[in-house]
């Protein structure tokens, strides 16, 4: 009997059941021969998820379609940041989980009248996805899930820094703004205990917004941890 992805969190215990259906291989797609989400299974592997989990950390959001069919990430950076969306882009389409075409710049009207450029792009729409959206939100309304500290591998908390982190001074902080406490303290509780970094909850200078800042003394330790991952251009953030 399959039973739906449960995670269930203690201040000392994570415990995990599983759907298997959500480790089955991808249905590889083109433009000239689309599969409705309702009929794609896929993903199937922990880079996969490494992927979809470190990015929801930081600006991805996941989007159920009408109609239950099933559910799709997004992925969106400004222009600075090309590099580095161009490289989640090929990690994905590569595996088959987007269009393989090369995404662009756009622009939009930001506050105050600004001109921002963007670049975006969309996994195509699984239904297993669903789970996954499941438990990110509550009410259309992001939280980090109680069952992160099992999809935050070395890769997860790679893309997480390179999406959302900032060099401060001989640390590092990373912007959980839109998450609550109970979130922000989660994820230091998950860094200690994956990796042994030492990380504190500060506000973000706004009420009820947070960051995390990493220690320096723990700096060493992250380096070895997500250098292997992180790509040339996103190096700045954790230089010495």
């Amino acid at each position: 009997e399959l039973k739906c992805l449960t995670c269930l969190f203690n201040k000392e215990i994570l415990k995990f059941s599983y759907d298997i259906s959500i480790m089955i291989m991808p249905i590889l797609t083109t433009g000239k021969n689309k599969i409705k989400g309702i009929k794609r299974i896929g993903p199937h592997d922990i880079s996969i998820y490494s992927i979809i989990f470190g990015s929801l950390l930081g600006d991805a959001h996941a989007e159920k379609r009408k109609g239950g069919v099933g559910t799709r990430i997004s992925f969106y950076q400004e222009s600075t940041h090309v590099s580095y969306l161009l490289w989640l882009h090929n990690q994905l389409a590569s595996k088959g989980y987007c269009n393989e075409n090369i995404p662009v710049i756009t622009t939009r009207l930001g506050k105050k009248g600004i001109v921002r450029k963007i670049i975006r792009f969309h996994t195509w729409t699984y239904v297993s996805l669903n789970q996954i959206y499941d438990l990110w939100y509550i009410d259309n309304k992001k939280k980090v899930p109680e069952c992160i500290g099992k999809y935050l591998t070395p890769l997860a908390l790679a893309i997480w820094i390179m999406d959302d982190g900032a060099k401060v001074s001989k640390g590092l902080k990373l912007c959980t703004n839109s998450y609550t406490y109970s979130d922000s303290l989660l994820l230091v509780w998950i860094l200690h205990e994956n990796y042994n970094l030492k990380a504190t909850v500060q506000s973000a200078g706004a009420k009820d917004q947070y960051i995390i800042y990493i220690w320096k003394e723990s700096m060493p330790e992250l380096r070895k941890i997500i250098s292997p991952y992180i790509i040339p251009e996103m190096k700045y953030k954790i230089i010495e």
